[in-house]
Parts: C-alpha cells; sequence; structure tokens
C-alpha cells in the first residue's frame, strides 16, 4: 500500500486548508523533500515538501478544494491502494463521475482531468467529459471546455449558463468569508474629519499614522478592545494591522508593538512585511493578532473610505486621498495638502463622541509631525 500524505497541521489553531496549486502531477516520481503541493491557510500560502520518495500514484483533492486537517491529499508510491474510509469514499479529483460508457477512441472517465466545479457544469449541461479534449495544463478540461462542447452538441443559449464563472478560491474566498462575518455582526458607524498634511512627510505616511494611532489609542482604550460575549476585553498590547494590496488579493499584515517602536524601526518593518505579502510568504503569525487596523491606498483612496471593521476588532482607520484643495486659513482661501481620516467603530462598544476625540488625537499628532 503507498504511502497517504494527509493535511497537516500547520498550527496557528487552523483547522482547514484549501489546495492552492499541486506541484506533482500522477504518475510523476518525486523524491523525499521535493516540493509536493501548496496550501492556501487564512491568507498565506505554504509550500509543502513531499514526505517520501515514489511515485505519485494518486491525487485524491483537486486544485481550490478546501479539506480539514488529516484529510488524506495524495498516495505516493506502490500501487496507490488507500486503506482509510474517508479516502475509499472520496474519488480522485481525475475521476469524472459525468460520464456513463465509453466509446471507442474515448479517453477512459477515469483518466480525465477535470476541476470539480467543471465536472458539475457538464453534468448540468449534459456534456460527456470523456469525448472532450481538455485545453488546460496536463490536458485538463477547462470551463471554456466543456461550453464549446455544448454548443457543439447544438445546446440554445438559454440552455448554457450565461458569463465566465470563476470560483471563490484562496485570499478571495477567506475575504469573503471574512467579511461578510464582520458585516453580519458589527453595526458600524463612521466618522470623517480632514487633515492637513502639510507638516508630513507622505513618504513616511503609514509609520507615522501608526505611530499617531498606537499613541492615541492609549488615550481611548476601548478603540483597542474586543467584544466577547457580555464582556468588553481591553488589550494592553499595541500590534496594528496593515492592509496591504497584492496580486492574490488584500491581506493585513501585523506590525507588533508600535507603541514601543520609533517611526523609523516602523517603516522597516512595514516594508519588510509588505515584501513578504507580495511575495505570499508571510507567517500565519504575521497576519493574525492585531488589535486595531489602519488602511491607506494612497494614490488610489478617493476623497474617503468607510472601511469594514476587521473582526474581532472594533475599529479601523482609513486616510484618503492626500492632495492640494483650498481650506481656509486665518479667514484666507489658501491650497494645503488635505486629506481626510476615517474612523470606522462598532457602536456596540464605542460611543461616537469617543470615535470623534480620538481621530481629531490621531489628526493633531500626525500634523505636528516633522
Amino acid at each position: 500500500m503507498g504511502y497517504e500524505f494527509k493535511l497537516p497541521d500547520l498550527g496557528e489553531g487552523l483547522t482547514e486548508g484549501e489546495i492552492a496549486r499541486w506541484l506533482v502531477a500522477e504518475g510523476q516520481e518525486v523524491a523525499e523533500d521535493d516540493p509536493l503541493v501548496e496550501i492556501q491557510t487564512d491568507k498565506t500560502t505554504v509550500e509543502i515538501p513531499s514526505p517520501a520518495a515514489g511515485k505519485v500514484q494518486r491525487i485524491l483533492v483537486a486544485e481550490g478544494e478546501v479539506v480539514p486537517v488529516g484529510t488524506v491529499l495524495v498516495v505516493i508510491g506502490e500501487d496507490g491502494a488507500v486503506a482509510s474510509e474517508q479516502s475509499r469514499a472520496k474519488p480522485p479529483p481525475s475521476v469524472s463521475d459525468v460520464s456513463g460508457g465509453q466509446s471507442p477512441g474515448h479517453v477512459p472517465a477515469e483518466r480525465v482531468r477535470a476541476t470539480p466545479l467543471v465536472r458539475r457544469l457538464a453534468q448540468e449541461l449534459g456534456v460527456d467529459l470523456s469525448s472532450v479534449d481538455g485545453t488546460g495544463p496536463q490536458g485538463r478540461v477547462t470551463e471554456e471546455d466543456v461550453r464549446g462542447a455544448a454548443s457543439a452538441e447544438g445546446l440554445s443559449p438559454g440552455q448554457v449558463p450565461e458569463g465566465r464563472r470563476e470560483r471563490l478560491r484562496g485570499v478571495r474566498r477567506l475575504v469573503a468569508e471574512h467579511m461578510t462575518r464582520a458585516h453580519a455582526e458589527v453595526p458600524p458607524v463612521t466618522w470623517v474629519e480632514e487633515c492637513d498634511f502639510g507638516d508630513v512627510e507622505l513618504g513616511r505616511l503609514v509609520p507615522l499614522a501608526l505611530k499617531a494611532v498606537a499613541s492615541s489609542l492609549k488615550e481611548f482604550p476601548e478603540l483597542n478592545a474586543r467584544l466577547e460575549g457580555d464582556e468588553v476585553v481591553y488589550l494592553d498590547r499595541y500590534d496594528l494591522g496593515v492592509a496591504v494590496q497584492t496580486d492574490q488579493g488584500l491581506v493585513v499584515q501585523v506590525v507588533r508593538g508600535c507603541d514601543t517602536r520609533n517611526v523609523d524601526e516602523l517603516a522597516e518593518e512595514i516594508e519588510r512585511l509588505a515584501e513578504a505579502a507580495r511575495a505570499g510568504k508571510l507567517e500565519p503569525h504575521e497576519l493574525r493578532g492585531s488589535t486595531f487596523t489602519v488602511t491607506s491606498a494612497g494614490k488610489l483612496g478617493g476623497l474617503f473610505t468607510t472601511p469594514i471593521v476587521n473582526h474581532p476588532e472594533v475599529a479601523i482607520l482609513s486616510v484618503g486621498r492626500v492632495a492640494g484643495r483650498p481650506v481656509v486659513r486665518e479667514g484666507e482661501v489658501v491650497v494645503r495638502p488635505v486629506g481626510y481620516v476615517s474612523v470606522t467603530f462598532d457602536h456596540r462598544v464605542i460611543d461616537g463622541a469617543r470615535a470623534a476625540e480620538f481621530g481629531l488625537a490621531v489628526i493633531r499628532r500626525l500634523e505636528s509631525s516633522t
């Protein structure tokens, strides 16, 4: 019997993972410690090496599927027999349950490579996957292949689902789940005020904002808190999340100890984390445990935004686009570099007046930055 490789416990309380990408194919020989599979977990991707050497006999979980820790993912070596009930009950991703008998010249169903989404679409459209030539990687049958086959078989446009469909995967799936929970649980209110950035070195805006936020949170502890049941938990650490846009989606990296680091140290840490985020190499602990979040989209930030609270936090601060705008100073209209600071907060925990006072405290600190 072959070696059954199961989704390992990757720590940090994770109970499941998504198969982001297989780095091997069925029939391929692998050596111990060769790259085997990429697992998407809580906004970061982990590459897992092969624990054994041999031929990849069966891949049991398709790319894009989310499975719990302990699920058998692949069988390596010997004949690929799988002993566990769970593995025997679950067909490998290359098996199509759509086609019936095989006609001469068709690819046997057990050799068809297609994701569960594509197999389901084929079933809906009545397409025999074994008769479709796959144009995807390693001959995988794609959604476009199935739709093309459906059209060739004479289905009317009304019978073919419209539009291109793409399953939520990876970071986008995790963001969707997180935002849905936050929106369902948190009654949000957003406060907005302008800030004069004339004395702010805009190239260091994010570290300056983190320092201003951390100092202000000490004055307004209810914004650096959690709501757990009927208790408000006030936190005595200032580990601030910073939202970063990557090719995979939005991630929130955590900059720890913002109250004890100077601006230069904060800038270095932000840059280190941002580079790791864009490369998909953030460690799980670098994405968890933030007490408050700061976000700024720079030139794309618009006039201001109403950000969603990063649950289980109770507040988030956003800085809009800074631009030259007419303002009144000492009775005269002048042009100043102005941006708008937004604070969205959980009204169950934070009163509007306190959120406003917090926002003004941050603005005062930013405007006096040198």
